[in-house]
């Protein structure tokens, strides 16, 4: 764990010190680095904690995330360059540091054995997450949002706070290992059951549940492209993940919790996909879908089967680099044109014709598409739900059929049509950016050659 943890701390002095000339260079190369040896963690194990030291450890559940977010540090460099090129050189490196700050937490955050340390780095993660997009984003209201963002978190998780307390006290200790062996405390009283609300709602609103979700198309719309790819792709997962870690102490489920979440988390995925074919705002559309694919991991991760968890961790997985791929395409068009608006960036294919065949792949991928994982995760899931109830087919197939929908919609507008008389020219793309939708896309297409690695079960 150390050899990983220490490398990513010392990416602070590297972007704080580096010569101006080759400071991009060198934090990108140094990021790339630490995330091909993190990539080691993927190698299968029948050990339940390996690595294990005092606070953390990784086993099936955490190690694809944790590789997840080692391989998306060095992206997230790659994809900021160009709209920071005219900041001073001081600003530039605050924006590197800050980016390299998340990185130790959120490890720490997935790999945490001790749940105490598992919300302090939960909590944690927001404040860079909150300074890039009030400081970086590109409009006045990045300040409603940063806002929107930081009360919803809050008010959300300080009852996971006192749950977390009130389980120290009677158990006496918070390492998950312990917590396994245990008897499970919160039994089915209704204080019980209001703690264990407790202990899922902050990962509920950070996953985001569909009703609790508001701040992020706000949070995605105003940050920065850093800002969002980092949200879609790693912050969302927190919530996911905490889900998976904590419902094991509480079990057996209430059936309150369970309907409630699980009817909450179906129908809200059918409802932001139809939300999906009224944007007319690009980046609000993706952060649109990815509230309806979080919500099939949250539907999942509720139903605490084999498979469902499986899928879960599946659809975290290639959603994270699905999402991040897209957030990139949508910025460099709009660091072309200037704009997010769907009626004003159409029919860019004759322009950009590399960018078209890498629209076409991300939207295939988004709306899950055969050789890709995204299909093996979400067959997973609705087969999952379908076994515990065959009504949830309905709700399931009807989202299915909407993502196809709305991704075919926004690959259309902003792919075909006649261009827009205001566009007379454009810049070319360039081998950074051709660069930045390879790495994106390679994992995604090669993981489906062996999926047991992001699983999540050991084998």
């Amino acid at each position: 764990m150390l050899k990983i943890l220490l490398p990513t701390i010392m990416l602070l002095p590297t972007a704080l010190l580096s010569p101006q000339k080759s400071l991009w260079t060198n934090t990108t190369t140094y990021s790339l680095l630490i995330a091909t040896i993190s990539l080691h963690w993927l190698l299968p194990t029948y050990y339940p904690h390996k690595n294990l030291t005092q606070w953390t450890s990784i086993d099936q559940i955490s190690s694809p995330l944790l590789v997840l977010s080692c391989w998306l540090l060095p992206l997230m460099i790659l994809a900021s360059q160009n709209h920071l090129q005219h900041e001073p050189p001081v600003r530039k490196r605050i924006f590197i540091t800050t980016l390299t700050t998340v990185q130790p937490l959120l490890l720490l955050a997935f790999s945490a054995t001790e749940l105490m340390l598992f919300y302090i780095m939960f909590e944690a993660t927001l404040i860079p997450t909150l300074i890039l997009i009030t400081r970086w984003g590109s409009q006045p209201e990045r300040l409603s949002a940063g806002i929107y963002l930081l009360f919803y978190t809050l008010i959300s998780s300080l009852p996971l706070l006192v749950t977390i307390l009130y389980l120290h006290t009677h158990i006496g200790t918070l390492h998950l290992t312990m917590l396994k062996l245990s008897h499970p405390t919160l039994t089915t009283s209704w204080t019980d059951f209001l703690l264990s609300l407790a202990l899922l709602m902050a990962f509920m609103v950070k996953a985001p549940l569909y009703g609790l979700h508001l701040w992020l198309p706000k949070a995605h719309v105003e940050a920065p492209i850093a800002g969002s790819m980092l949200l879609a792709a790693l912050l969302l997962k927190l919530g996911g993940y905490g889900i998976m870690r904590l419902t094991i102490l509480i079990n057996p489920l209430s059936p309150h919790l369970h309907y409630s979440f699980l009817t909450l988390a179906l129908w809200g995925a059918l409802m932001t996909s139809s939300i999906c074919l009224r944007q007319t705002d690009l980046k609000s559309l993706i952060a649109y879908s990815s509230v309806s694919h979080m919500g099939l991991v949250i539907a999942a991760s509720i139903l605490q089967t084999h498979w469902s968890f499986s899928g879960a961790m599946i659809l975290m997985i290639s959603h994270g680099l699905t999402s991040s791929m897209l957030f990139c395409l949508a910025n460099s068009t709009y660091e072309r044109t200037h704009s997010r608006t769907l009626l004003l960036t159409r029919g860019l294919q004759p322009l950009l014709p590399l960018m078209a065949t890498w629209w076409l792949l991300a939207n295939l991928t988004n709306m899950a598409l055969p050789p890709t994982t995204n299909l093996m995760a979400e067959l997973t899931i609705m087969t999952a739900l379908f076994n515990w109830s065959a009504l949830t087919i309905i709700l399931t197939g009807t989202a299915t059929l909407l993502t196809a929908s709305y991704t075919l919609f926004m690959l259309l507008t902003t792919q075909r049509g006649v261009l827009p008389t205001h566009i007379t020219s454009l810049q070319n793309s360039s081998t950074r950016e051709h660069l930045l939708m390879i790495l994106h896309i390679t994992p995604l297409l090669l993981l489906i050659l062996k999926p047991e690695m992001i699983s999540g079960m050991p084998l």
